[in-house]
């Protein structure tokens, strides 16, 4: 069955149409935040972590029914901690650490992170274009998330840092070592996130103690999280990454704090001030110009290993990221996307 959504035709409506669907990931992620603080369980980080990871990942894995075979053990285990296992504590750990939305603000340099790692082993050459629309989409998050200066907090800056190039690694690594032949993207992502999970669970225990009394209202939220937030989000990302570049898919992050932000506006009753509405055009314009088609270049060094089948007219790829940057509040804590 052709991969191709109607009303697309060709190689460049092909390529719209998995933007527009990997797009889909960080705008669910923007939600995080309003699901986290209206329905879940307070002070619970790694608790929701492991919630949206581990379920997440069983679902798949039943769906795929495909198990990981030779290498693609400890690839998986990888991958799995580093866009997955590692990135959501590190994430939630800068989150409660920081002002309001400095984390978000140090995600946002994502791109760069990817640019420069996939220049080393992708081949990618960063372009002054992609270099200043990285800068561009760092500085209109900047706008939209920072609302009042704070004393920074040096462990905080460190583990956003951390969070950052956890997935930036994961993703170019994701892209250099696409998939296993005759395994699509579902089985990867569920490998992933059942690695990232079972990474994620024993620290839970050990930091947050014995699981807390969930009411239906919590159960509805971790159900959103772990099936519409995990599953289907992070195999549309993972889709992605498969089918575009990994700077492209990186510059979709921004939209996950604007996302939140809007949300934030249309359903929490916070306010949108006008240098904040300008940051969001900075930053979804930076978005936009980020999916321009790179120019085609020959002998990868250390390049991805291919793909089964890769999108007609795309590099094959297998976090990040494109970095997917956290879910920003307009006033003070970050959820991890």
């Amino acid at each position: 069955m052709a991969d191709v959504t109607p009303g697309f035709t060709g190689t460049t409506g092909r390529r719209s149409a998995t933007v527009l669907l990997t797009a889909l990931a960080p705008v669910s992620w923007g939600s995080t935040y309003a699901v986290t603080t209206e329905f879940l369980p307070a002070d619970r980080p790694l608790f929701t972590g492991l919630m949206r990871a581990l379920p997440a990942g069983f679902v798949l894995l039943a769906l795929a029914r495909v198990l990981p075979r030779g290498v693609w053990w400890w690839k998986s285990a990888v991958l799995g901690a580093l866009n997955i296992g590692a990135f959501f504590p590190l994430l939630f750990l800068s989150a409660y650490r920081l002002p309001g939305g400095m984390a978000a603000v140090v995600g946002s340099v994502g791109p760069l992170f990817v640019a420069g790692l996939a220049a080393v082993l992708l081949g990618e050459r960063p372009t002054a274009r992609t270099l200043l629309t990285g800068i561009a989409a760092a500085l209109g998050v900047s706008l939209v998330v920072l609302q009042a200066a704070g004393a920074l907090d040096t462990l905080g800056v460190l583990a956003a840092l951390a969070s950052t190039a956890s997935m930036s690694t994961g993703t170019v690594l994701t892209k250099r070592w696409g998939r296993p032949d005759g395994v699509g993207p579902l089985a990867l992502t569920a490998w992933q996130l059942t690695a990232g999970g079972l990474l994620i669970a024993p620290l839970a225990l050990l930091v947050e103690g014995a699981p807390p009394a969930l009411d239906g209202r919590a159960v509805g939220g971790y159900l959103y999280l772990a099936l519409a937030n995990t599953a289907v989000a992070y195999w549309l990302w993972f889709r992605g990454i498969g089918r575009l570049t990994a700077t492209q898919v990186t510059f979709l992050g921004p939209l996950s704090p604007l996302t939140a932000a809007v949300i934030g506006w249309a359903a929490l009753g916070q306010t949108l001030m006008p240098l904040q509405l300008v940051g969001m055009a900075l930053a979804f314009a930076a978005t936009v110009a980020g999916q321009r088609a790179p120019r085609r270049t020959t002998g990868h060094p250390g390049g991805p290993a291919a793909t089964p089948h890769p999108a007609p007219g795309a590099p094959a790829l297998g976090t990040p990221t494109a970095l997917a940057v956290p879910a920003v509040p307009a006033s003070g804590t970050v959820a991890p996307e």
